[in-house]
């Protein structure tokens, strides 16, 4: 029997939440996660493209793929998501710290083999990764489809923990002729470059401007 994940904060419990929403909402804003599992005594994680489904959590990869065979064959697995907001600057080391919302999703992932819904799933993928951008590209053939998994992980079992506000100091460091306060940090997108073997006629899409 595999063991539940153990999801209670119990340092500083106050920061973390089982809100399924904000779960959602980190999700939502990442395009990226990290995969953790053990395989034959040797842990991993691996860096995976992210969207969701709903109540699910997408991943995709070739059928190649090792981690993509074990996970679909029922191998336990730990998603993350975090978005780090800020650096806190205190005016001691020891009471700096980072402004974050994390997530961490534990579970077994289903392989989904229905060809209606796992178009409906990486069509979803392409959609969360570029708004927008699914509209223009031209249909996956059925060749690149079965060379590709797509799996789910339901959002049931779930771990949120997050951080925001300015430096908590020491009453004693107050009075430090040191600067403290917070230096925010947001993920944005610089400007299109094309490929190189791209028509010069072909102007970029509106919707890159809002990616």
């Amino acid at each position: 029997m595999t063991a539940k994940a153990d999801t209670q904060l119990r340092r500083l419990p106050e920061r973390g939440s089982q809100d399924f929403e904000l779960a959602c909402s980190i999700i939502d804003q990442a395009r990226i996660c990290h995969v953790g599992f053990t395989l034959e005594d040797q842990p991993y994680v691996i860096p995976m493209a992210v969207g969701r489904d709903g109540h699910n959590l997408l991943l995709h990869g070739s059928v190649v793929s090792r981690p993509m065979k074990n996970l679909s064959d029922g191998l336990p697995c730990c998603v993350t998501v975090t978005h780090l907001d800020g650096l806190v600057l205190a005016r001691s080391a020891f009471h700096s710290s980072m402004n974050y919302r994390s997530l961490l999703v534990f579970g077994t992932a289903v392989l989904v083999s229905d060809p209606i819904m796992k178009k409906r799933g990486l069509d979803a993928l392409v959609e969360h990764l570029v708004p927008g951008r699914l509209a223009e590209l031209r249909p996956s053939t059925y060749k690149e489809m079965n060379a590709t998994t797509l799996l789910t992980l339901p959002i049931e079992t779930f771990s949120i923990k997050s951080r925001s506000g300015p430096p908590n100091d020491a009453a004693s460091d107050i009075d430090a002729p040191i600067w403290a306060g917070v230096i925010p940090l947001r993920l944005t997108p610089g400007d299109p470059e094309a490929a190189p073997d791209m028509q010069a006629e072909i102007a970029p899409p509106g919707y890159l401007e809002s990616t």
